[in-house]
């Protein structure tokens, strides 16, 4: 296993870290470290006051997500989506982007298959904000940011609050 795999998940990887560009690789077994993992990526996103966050964003080259979109943490092991429906576009802004922000269009309902954190089969029915996020965070495991999809880009200016 490569050191990138055993750093602690406590920091959020900036735009530029070429880990954000790559394709993650599956989790095998999901075991103790994956768990811990999995903990360390919420207490990071809820300290950002995220409402996702994928491996690659703390510098993992796994497939892992983790969600909160206000119905309590959705943690994910290998997840894919299996098929989508429907349309609509919405303002997105990534963790690992500060500053961006970005008009994406994007399914309006997603059927998600993955692991959860004991490595059991799961299945998510999404739609709205919720399809969204698991949207967002699974393109981060192919190498993907909101970006690459956004019809249009609103950045920031150093003088103003983010």
């Amino acid at each position: 296993m490569e050191s990138r795999d055993r750093r602690p998940a406590d920091e959020i990887i900036m735009f530029r870290a070429p880990v954000l560009r790559q394709k993650t690789r599956p989790v095998r077994k999901v075991n103790a470290q994956i768990k811990r993992t999995l903990e360390q990526m919420l207490d990071v996103m809820y300290e950002a006051n995220g409402v996702g966050l994928a491996g690659p964003q703390v510098g993992l080259d796994r497939s892992v997500i983790v969600v909160d979109v206000g119905d309590g943490p959705v943690k994910l092991v290998n997840p894919q989506i299996m098929s989508s429906e429907g349309s609509f576009s919405m303002v997105e802004g990534c963790l690992s982007l500060p500053g961006i922000n970005g008009e994406v269009e994007r399914p309006a309902k997603v059927s998600v298959k993955a692991l959860d954190e004991s490595g059991r089969d799961v299945w998510i029915d999404a739609d709205g904000y919720l399809a969204r996020a698991l949207q967002h965070e699974i393109d981060h495991l192919d190498g993907r940011l909101f970006i690459d999809r956004a019809k249009t880009l609103i950045i920031a200016r150093e003088d103003d609050e983010v």
